[in-house]
């Protein structure tokens, strides 16, 4: 990637069902903005990355070590390395901004899909 960029020219990667990210990877860092379907569910998993985020758009239920929080625009969360989570998404679908250290090298085997706008900014 290049020192600047637009998120609409970025490539997307499914990483759930439901759940499409467009990332933008440093050396140390991944941010992604990720949209995420109407009622979808990803599944309780863990990584070895810190996870740092907020809810842009919508509603989402983030299940983090056995707690379950609603959190709609403006909610952040931290997810320390190795912790169990899950998520849920209300009616409306939502989505979030995250960031990741160390980067996500899990998501380069992942397929990646054509450039596009996402739901956000809309």
């Amino acid at each position: 990637m290049d020192v600047f960029g637009r998120l609409e020219e970025l490539v997307r990667i499914p990483i759930w069902g439901g759940a499409e990210a467009r990332a933008v990877v440093g050396d140390q860092i991944t941010f992604a903005v990720i949209d995420l379907e109407p009622n979808s569910q990803v599944p309780e998993h863990h990584h070895v990355n810190e996870q740092v985020g907020m809810v842009l758009r919508g509603e989402i239920t983030l299940t983090v070590a056995g707690e379950a929080r609603t959190l709609g625009p403006g909610g952040t969360y931290v997810l320390r390395e190795d912790v169990p989570h899950s998520a849920l998404t209300g009616p409306e679908g939502c989505s979030v901004v995250d960031t990741f250290s160390p980067v996500r090298r899990d998501w380069d085997a992942f397929p990646r899909h054509d450039p596009r706008p996402g739901a956000w900014p809309g």
